[in-house]
């Protein structure tokens, strides 16, 4: 393992007070880029230790899914002595993230302000529900709430105004949130190392889940005095969906005007080579529903493994759709490793997955330290 070249950002100390996925999400991506990552933690733990399924207590698998390539520490901030502790951590810190209400760090004395009196270089980081300069700033939040709020699953009933709202079947507000934040505090540390000013950073869950929908979902809207003709119409026709072969699903995207001619060059339909549907991308957008149909109507015709090698020859995307747990089978995904299974030294063989990402001189790591025990390194690091 020590002949491993250094991560991006061996070096760099991060005090972690998050807790769920939000939070534990950013700092497990930089703990994965070297960083060193100490997870502090209420006498109670992190909350998502006890979401089950689990083998022993406190380590929950979502919890191991979030927490690699961290230590564990137990402080009791309620106490003069835990604050002090925490303070001692801060003192060589790099970046503080914290998942705590800001006004309730205020009252611990933990507000930035007060802790770059402390440490002029510390980059603090609020993972915050919602954005404090606004009035939801004191709301609790967690993904469903926040997936409401933000439009996410109002997206059911865009789709058609029979449907009741719908939760993604994931915690996307979470998790993009979590990514945002690894992304946000990677540029602090980049403008610190260029200017030697360190920052405060907010990175809301609210904002950045309805900003991650604006990017199509502005759509007309954007050029409205009074912007009211939101939705990208592509993504909300009925008809946007897998469509079913003769013994499976399969998703074909023909995209562009010659992808289109070429599909329909490839079932022979010849008919529809001079259709405007096919010749004039925005009368196809116009009748876009319509168009995924007749590709829903010619699926049932081939296999799903025939649909793969036709689309492949006509150079036309298409995939199958696979379950998750086809995943660990998926040709490509077993080529590149992803699936790995580790020992962990209290949970015995865990299944876990490599960073996507793909570093050539700073590789990522998911196996330098073991998801830890609640306060497991308290003795290392506090004594």
């Amino acid at each position: 393992m020590n002949d491993q070249p250094s991560g991006a950002l061996t070096g760099i100390k991060i005090i972690d007070m998050t807790s769920v996925v939000f939070g534990p999400l950013a700092t497990q991506m930089l703990g994965d880029l070297g960083a060193d990552v100490i997870k502090v933690e209420s006498p109670e733990g992190d909350m998502l230790r006890q979401v089950q399924p689990a083998q022993t207590p406190g380590m929950g698998a979502a919890f191991l899914g979030t927490n690699r390539n961290k230590r564990s520490v137990v402080l009791d901030l309620k106490t003069p002595k835990g604050r002090d502790k925490l303070l001692a951590l801060l003192l060589d810190a790099d970046v503080f993230v914290s998942s705590i209400r800001p006004a309730a760090l205020a009252r611990l004395s933990l507000d930035p302000d007060t802790l770059r009196t402390l440490n002029p270089k510390l980059i603090t980081v609020a993972a915050v529900g919602f954005g404090t300069d606004g009035p939801y700033a004191n709301k609790p939040a967690y993904d469903d709430s926040v997936q409401s709020v933000s439009g996410m699953a109002g997206l059911a009933m865009m789709q058609n105004p029979d449907n009741p709202p719908a939760y993604a079947p994931t915690i996307i507000a979470d998790k993009l949130g979590g990514v945002t934040a690894a992304h946000a505090i990677m540029t602090a540390l980049f403008h610190r190392e260029r200017t030697g000013q360190a920052q405060h950073v907010e990175v809301p869950m609210f904002e950045t889940l309805a900003s991650f929908l604006m990017v199509e979902h502005m759509a007309a809207a954007t050029f409205e005095e009074e912007p009211t003709s939101f939705g990208y119409k592509r993504m909300l026709v009925p008809h946007r969906r897998p469509v079913q072969t003769k013994d499976g699903y399969i998703t074909i995207l023909p995209y562009t005007n010659a992808q289109w001619a070429r599909f329909f060059k490839a079932v022979g339909r010849d008919d529809m080579l001079d259709h405007p549907w096919v010749t004039n991308m925005d009368e196809r957008s116009a009748n876009i529903g319509a168009v995924y149909d007749m590709v829903a109507q010619i699926a049932t015709e081939r296999t799903t493994a025939d649909w793969v090698t036709l689309m492949e020859q006509a150079d036309i995307p298409a995939m199958p759709v696979r379950l998750l747990k086809e995943l660990p089978n998926d040709p490509h995904l077993a080529a590149t490793g992803f699936f790995q299974q580790i020992d962990h030294p209290t949970e015995g063989k865990i299944w876990t997955t490599k960073p996507a990402v793909k570093y050539s001189a700073t590789p990522a790591r998911h196996d330098i330290l073991p998801v830890p025990k609640l306060g497991e390194h308290n003795k290392q690091i506090l004594d």
